[in-house]
């Protein structure tokens, strides 16, 4: 039987960086992925091949809508949805190479099959060809990552009533897609489709969309997508989906039991996603999960087994990869003896819609709740001269800063490259910057960080340029 100082069960983003990092750490380390495709669902059907759709997708978006008034003529643009699906594919077959790459790189053991323990140092590997193998580990990890939610009166058929999955990887463009759900995963993927030329509606039992994020950042989003043409029915509670054949038909009440009903080519169920927990002998070593799945860990993401841990979206808090990455160097260094930290406030979320959203930190309402003083400054993505030059209007970003020290305690922005722009923010309130101290810094003319700067002038009442 080999023997491994450290095994990691799950490949995704959180696996396959705490593989990386227990091999810089000079641990003989192994990682056991069920599929052939290293990865996880961020990289195989999550992130990656929505995130190279997006793209596709806000190109023609752009070839029909902005070229012309760019002075770019063209002749009609034409969506190839089969190769758009194709250069997703591709962009993924490189990611899973360049992450093989790494594990050759740095000696990891790769086991394919599904790997479940014996007990607390034995684990089991059920291969594809039906074989077996059981291999011994000093510390386990599990990075075992999600799979969508769905709805218990709900059939995911694959066919017409679909999750991300499916809807990543679909052979044609629909005329018509239902999306039940409103958070990042169904606008995403609503964005996509609805610049393609899909007639999109979104309904969401919450009465905003992104509900977890700033008001402000919903209701422009909302704004924003409703200018595409996405349908939305807020406060709207799904009561059924039923495959026609060749259609689906959603039903769904709003408050006052009012029904409507919805009639697509397909329906993606998008509520979220629960902790891939399945079938891992947790029983074997005493270890429980939660009503929801989730494993309960420490502040060292041990489990009750001091030598077993857990990442990602298996344990508490949010389904982000880049948390699950964090989380995965955290361990390796913590087994090294090392004293590792991670601060959860201010992990960021992003929305890759067009605008993207992205947000640290505390919201208003968190705020509000917690009793704190707060001061807000925001400004308007359509006051810079970056924006104007790229027709990028849309959007705003809003800083949060303690009333009395002037500490950033939150930033929220919705605009072009957000995703990239919230990372001044993490930079700054890692180091507890205050809102003066942004708005003191020498932010390069023109570029949309200068919305971050201006933001925080509009915290202490003094904006430039609004």
């Amino acid at each position: 039987m080999e023997k491994y100082d450290i095994t990691i069960i799950g490949s995704g983003p959180g696996g396959y960086v705490a593989a990386i990092r227990c091999a810089q750490l000079g641990f003989k380390t192994a990682i056991i992925e069920r599929y052939n495709t290293l990865g996880g669902t961020c990289l195989n059907v999550g992130c990656i091949p929505s995130k190279a759709l997006l793209d596709s997708s806000e190109h023609f978006h752009n070839a029909t809508h902005t070229f012309k008034e760019h002075g770019i003529d063209i002749s009609e643009a034409k969506v190839n949805f089969a190769q758009m699906i194709d250069r997703k594919t591709k962009v993924v077959q490189q990611m899973n190479s360049g992450v093989e790459f790494l594990m050759k790189k740095n000696k990891i053991t790769v086991y394919n099959g599904h790997g479940f323990f014996i007990n607390e140092t034995t684990i089991n590997i059920n291969k594809a060809d039906g074989t077996e193998e059981q291999i011994e580990s000093t510390n386990t990890i599990i990075a075992t990552g999600s799979k969508p939610s769905t709805l218990p009166f709900l059939t995911i058929d694959k066919k017409r009533i679909i999750t991300s999955t499916e809807a990543l990887s679909l052979t044609e463009l629909p005329k018509t897609m239902v999306i039940i759900g409103g958070g990042v995963i169904g606008l995403e993927l609503g964005s996509v489709y609805q610049r393609l030329g899909t007639e999109v509606s979104v309904v969401e039992f919450m009465d905003k969309i992104i509900p977890t994020m700033d008001d402000d950042m919903s209701k422009e989003l909302q704004r924003s997508l409703k200018k595409l043409g996405v349908k939305f029915y807020l406060s709207h509670k799904v009561t059924g989906a039923n495959n026609n054949g060749d259609s689906v038909t959603v039903t769904a009440i709003d408050k006052k039991e009012q029904e409507i009903k919805i009639e697509a080519d397909y329906c993606l169920v998008a509520i979220g996603r629960k902790p891939y927990t399945d079938n891992l002998g947790l029983e074997n070593v005493g270890i429980k999960t939660t009503k929801g799945g989730q494993i309960e860990v420490n502040e060292h993401l041990q489990t009750s087994k001091q030598n077993i841990y857990a990442i990602g979206d298996v344990i508490r808090g949010a389904m982000l990869a880049h948390k699950a990455s964090e989380e995965g160097v955290l361990v390796a260094e913590f087994i090294a003896g090392q004293k590792p930290h991670i601060n959860y406030n201010l992990i960021p979320g992003v929305v890759y819609t067009w605008p993207e959203v992205a947000a640290v930190g505390q919201t208003e309402a968190q705020l509000k709740e917690k009793g704190i003083a707060y001061k807000v400054g925001s400004f308007p993505m359509r006051a810079l001269g970056r924006s104007r030059a790229s027709m990028d209007i849309d959007g705003l970003v809003k800083v949060l800063a303690d009333s009395e020290t002037d500490e950033i305690l939150g930033v929220h922005m919705i605009g072009a490259r957000a995703a990239d722009m919230i990372a001044e923010a993490v930079v700054a309130m890692e180091f507890r910057a205050s809102a003066e101290d942004i708005g003191r810094i020498s932010h390069a003319h023109p570029t949309y960080t200068e919305a971050m700067k201006e933001a925080a002038l509009a915290a202490e009442g003094r904006a430039l340029h609004v």
